[in-house]
């Protein structure tokens, strides 16, 4: 896991993060048999990206790319389809096989790396890079978004750009009314902000579909508040350049959801126009 020293993790989150891993090994092939990635189909990768993704990152032809906690790598392949030289990263090594065997089914020149994101300079082999791209799922599997910040910021070339899309910690928060199957109506049921550890999940059933996770099941999320994502950026000697909030999103997470013209979902008209991701662009000194 992540190197000794000073700036070493707890122990204990350590720990966490190990359970991760093995969680992610065994989500593996269930993903892959999941119609959740359209890995049988015409796999489309460019369909988990908003319009807005492509104006903020800009061309990306030539410039060195490494996308962090990849997992399958399907979001990877849309940066190398438009030019990038680019690089996923991932804790499981389940999933970075998969991603190799994806890649090279879709004829598509992507490396995959297996490592932790706080050690992606020793896994990448201090390779410096244009672009890091991380989110929609990511920041909620690490313990310490001031060392990961810190992390982004040596991967960057002088100039470089952090481009994270997440899904927005208030989306997180909310939950379907107890005992409610549909409809729009949510509420706050969980934390916005982070200060009470992590939290303990069963990962035995996953976000997409097909049968329960076998082995590992055992899963732990930290939160984080858009103001502490804002405030590690910063800390790290990252200039944020765009930080915009959208209310949609790539599936329909809730029922009731409903499709938009752009091919994603948000909430019906009548339920409270709520951000679902939000997006930060930060550049290097």
């Amino acid at each position: 896991m992540a190197t000794a020293g000073p700036d070493a993790l707890p122990d204990e989150a350590l720990r966490m993060m190990d359970a991760n891993r093995a969680n992610w090994d065994a989500r593996t092939p269930v993903h892959l048999a999941s119609t959740f990635y359209g890995l049988e189909e015409d796999l489309d990768p460019a369909r988990w990206f908003a319009p807005f993704e492509w104006d903020d990152l800009g061309p990306l032809d030539g410039r060195d790319l490494v996308h962090l906690q990849c997992h399958l790598g399907t979001e990877t392949l849309a940066f190398a389809e438009r030019g990038a030289r680019a690089v996923g990263l991932d804790l499981s090594g389940s999933s970075v096989s998969a991603a190799r065997s994806i890649a090279a089914r879709a004829g598509a020149e992507v490396t995959y790396v297996q490592g932790n994101v706080y050690d992606a300079e020793q896994a990448l082999q201090g390779r410096r890079f244009d672009l890091v791209y991380t989110g929609k799922g990511a920041l909620c599997y690490l313990p310490d978004l001031d060392r990961w910040a810190r992390t982004v910021a040596a991967l960057l070339r002088p100039g470089g750009q952090l481009y994270l899309v997440e899904f927005h910690p208030l989306l997180n928060a909310l939950g379907p009314k107890p005992g409610a199957d549909d409809g729009p109506e949510l509420l706050l049921r969980h934390d916005y902000l982070a200060g009470r550890g992590a939290i303990h999940r069963d990962g035995r059933y996953t976000y997409t579909d097909g049968p329960a996770v076998e082995g590992a099941t055992d899963c732990f999320e930290w939160m984080h508040g858009l103001g502490e994502v804002v405030t590690a950026v910063v800390g790290a000697g990252l200039r944020i350049e765009v930080l915009r909030e959208h209310d949609e999103l790539p599936w329909p997470r809730w029922p009731g959801m409903v499709r938009t013209p752009s091919g994603w979902w948000r909430l019906p008209d009548e339920a409270p126009r709520v951000p679902h991701l939000f997006a930060l662009r930060a550049s290097a000194p």
